[in-house]
């Protein structure tokens, strides 16, 4: 088995989803690295891969006016990246900058949107998936914005 597939394989994200689908995120998949202060993303621009994070950490950032780039969340090993790349207009909502030297499986988004618009049982999947990731930025997004606004005691 090569090593992408076994990276695909037993990354989090994929955790008990059918072998059968591996196979087809696997086809749209390569091996990325990136160094350290190297963005993976910029906020604004066009959403075209996706990321399973194996190592490394990463910011994820927005520009908050008087303050500029703030970090929302910092992902790890084992996190999946983005979500952009599944709504039109496929934009970032998102900036992401490697902390640490990253090593992803980058996916293609719209590989991975054709293959959800021909096999709506792997579309499920992968929706489902994605939805969770969504909930979790979500949650740390409402978090650290409390935490930036929070009124001095």
């Amino acid at each position: 088995m090569s090593e992408l597939l076994t990276a695909i394989e037993t990354h989090p994200f994929t955790q008990g989803i059918p072998p059968r689908y591996i196979h087809l995120l696997s086809r749209c998949a390569l091996f990325e690295r990136f160094g350290v202060q190297q963005p993976l993303f910029e906020e604004n621009f066009e959403a075209t891969r996706f990321y399973l994070i194996k190592s490394g950490r990463v910011a994820l950032q927005t520009f908050v006016p008087t303050r500029g780039p703030t970090t929302v969340e910092t992902l790890h090993a084992g996190d999946a990246l983005g979500w952009s790349w599944l709504f039109a207009p496929y934009r970032w909502h998102f900036s992401a900058v490697a902390i640490t030297p990253v090593e992803a499986v980058s996916l293609c988004a719209r590989t991975l949107r054709e293959e959800i618009e021909e096999n709506h049982d792997f579309g499920y999947e992968i929706v489902l998936r994605v939805s969770r990731v969504l909930l979790d930025r979500l949650q740390a997004t409402r978090t650290r914005l409390l935490e930036l606004y929070e009124p001095p005691l």
